[in-house]
């Protein structure tokens, strides 16, 4: 069985050397020697090709569509953001020209920059073969429905490729007010990967439906990782306490809206009560696998996979079948 992964990460350290420290460290980034829960070979990030591909192969997992983890290039204004993208992007198309079968890519952007972002887009689109872009949460403070912003949402939906909205570090003055002062790494943890990315994601993409935003770009179709990030548990919730005003001021209900515009991937949760969640509000057609790699588990997500309570259709529509539909893949 094919199977394709979309929240795949890499990095280049020569790039993220040219990156201000001080900037890195005020975003909240923690040192070189922290340790994931997940995982603890942290070299993995900068393999793009034979160690990667091992991996992949060792869980028989055919693609990685590959996006930077941060820090990039949304904490450098100005035109060294703007060429520290552009840097990132023909890194990531060299790999892909290496091992096209195997790797593909999503656009980083100068998120600081939006005109020069929607270029870059385009730009990774057309001549890089890329398939859409990720953006890693808030940029400065602003969610993606700023104003500001808009260039890169129109030019996406243009070039009719989606926009994955992955989580980021929060901000520091949220990191303050609900997430320090814990024990041990539990602020850290708590304020990402056990709760508030997840939570901050599903704000990031409940904005872009209640500002307008994707009634604006009806066409624009966004991705979010981990199982949807609570909002298949939350759906109903959210409809009944928004519809009066959803009324007023957008096309569709706010449900409605997500169902015809987000899709999910299965990124880095592997049980089936969330899934289940996930499946009987969103269907077979809008959940692709993905794995989180390298702080999750090739082997641990393809088990997850292969135990799925589906039909085989179903199966292959969440390993490649509903990817290869969205984003045009080679196959």
């Amino acid at each position: 069985m094919r199977i394709v992964a979309l929240e795949e990460h890499f990095t280049v350290p020569a790039i993220v050397s040219r990156i201000d420290p001080d900037a890195i460290k005020r975003r909240g980034f923690p040192g070189p020697d922290f340790v994931w829960a997940q995982t603890t070979r942290r070299d993995e990030l900068s393999h793009l090709g034979g160690a990667r591909l091992a991996d992949m192969d060792a869980s028989g997992i055919t693609t990685q569509v590959l996006s930077v983890a941060g820090p990039g290039a949304d904490l450098v204004p100005g035109q060294a953001g703007i060429a520290m993208a552009r840097d990132y992007n023909d890194a990531l198309a060299a790999a892909v020209a290496r091992h096209p079968d195997r790797l593909r890519g999503f656009a980083h952007l100068p998120m600081l920059a939006p005109a020069a972002a929607a270029d870059e887009l385009e730009r990774a689109v057309k001549d890089l073969g890329f398939h859409g872009v990720l953006v890693n949460g808030p940029t400065d403070g602003l969610f993606l429905d700023d104003p500001s912003f808009d260039p890169i949402l129109a030019r996406a939906a243009a070039l009719d490729v989606p926009i994955y909205i992955h989580p980021g570090i929060p901000a520091e003055v949220v990191r303050n007010a609900y997430f320090d002062r814990l024990p041990g790494n539990f602020s850290f943890t708590l304020a990402l990967s056990a709760w508030g990315w997840h939570a901050e994601t599903a704000i990031h993409t409940l904005r872009l439906v209640l500002s307008g935003a994707l009634d604006r770009h009806p066409r624009l179709q966004l991705v979010i990782g981990h199982m949807g990030e609570a909002l298949p548990f939350m759906l109903t919730r959210i409809d009944e306490t928004t519809n009066l005003e959803a009324k007023k001021h957008l096309t569709r209900s706010v449900g409605q809206t997500i169902l015809d515009q987000v899709w999910i991937t299965t990124s880095g949760f592997f049980s089936v009560a969330p899934f289940m969640a996930a499946l009987t509000t969103f269907g077979a057609d809008r959940i692709m696998f993905s794995v989180d790699y390298p702080f999750a588990s090739n082997a641990r997500a393809r088990a997850f996979l292969d135990a799925l309570p589906v039909s085989p259709v179903d199966r292959e529509k969440i390993a490649h079948g509903n990817a290869d539909r969205l984003m045009r893949l080679p196959v």
